[in-house]
């Protein structure tokens, strides 16, 4: 028999090596733990990414950065917040933001796809994923990837992060174009860091998320199997204990750790 494919997305790898457990909890507890209240920065981030979306959805004539900032507004996600009035500090500071990036485009320059679905096969994986922009310049295919974390992200940062390469694989095969440049775009402070892949690099990062599937496959196979879950699927403390969605539910977690407020990873206000 042919061996069942591992159906993955990059959070879903991502998980499994971050900690076991919270992976257990998101994929295989059935019914699923409830999570802890949302937090603020999740909320910027796709309220960010969301006004992006829709700017590119605009006619050419208005996409402009008075159009982004009115999107933003709109579509602001207000949850996770201390109250009101930090919530609308954030927001016009993700105005601004947003604001200056998109003055730095060019409007009539219409992407490949924008929040493109893609997909692809390995000899294990069923991968899948969705590219927050899609670039299609001089005739070859760009990764384009929105970050709004406090920290400017760097080249190492493009060249390292599998979910890239593996959409710059997907894209690739199924638009049939090449595809070896990936970009992290920092909207907070315009900061764009590039990675040029080959296609030993992107084998590379294949051979390492086929690893990671393989260790997922056997932990699942040992708890259907009858295996105690802490030992299939034990936790992995560290400093991400502090944000996890599920950390009361964690005696490791809550020791490795402070609990954090959730408007706590906006910094400073």
């Amino acid at each position: 028999m042919p061996r069942r494919l591992f159906a993955c997305t990059p959070s879903r790898l991502a998980a499994f090596e971050d900690c076991p457990r919270r992976y257990r909890m998101i994929y295989l507890d059935r019914p699923r733990p409830p999570k802890g209240p949302p937090w603020a920065h999740t909320s910027f981030g796709v309220s960010v990414h969301n006004a992006l979306r829709r700017w590119w959805e605009e006619p050419h004539q208005r996409r402009t950065p008075l159009r982004a900032a009115e999107l933003l507004r709109l579509g602001w996600i207000d949850e996770g917040f201390r109250d009101p009035e930090q919530s609308q500090h954030w927001r016009e500071r993700a105005v601004g933001m947003v604001r200056g990036y998109v003055e730095g485009l060019d409007p009539a320059a219409e992407p490949r796809g924008v929040e493109r679905s893609v997909a692809a096969r390995t000899e294990a994986l069923a991968f899948s994923g969705r590219i927050d922009r899609l670039d299609d310049r001089d005739g070859e295919l760009v990764v384009v990837d929105y970050k709004t974390g406090r920290r400017p992200v760097t080249d190492d940062d493009a060249r390292t992060s599998r979910a890239l390469a593996l959409y710059a694989l997907a894209a690739g095969r199924m638009l049939r174009q090449p595809c070896r440049r990936v970009e992290l775009h920092h909207v907070p402070s315009g900061r764009v860091a590039v990675a040029e892949h080959t296609e030993d690099s992107i084998a590379r990062h294949v051979r390492r998320a086929e690893s990671v599937a393989a260790d997922a496959v056997e932990a699942t196979e040992a708890l259907r199997g009858g295996g105690e879950p802490d030992r299939a699927f034990p936790p992995r403390p560290g400093s991400l204990c502090s944000w996890c969605d599920f950390r009361r539910l964690c005696a490791e977690g809550q020791a490795a750790g402070p609990e954090r407020q959730p408007w706590a990873a906006l910094g400073e206000d």
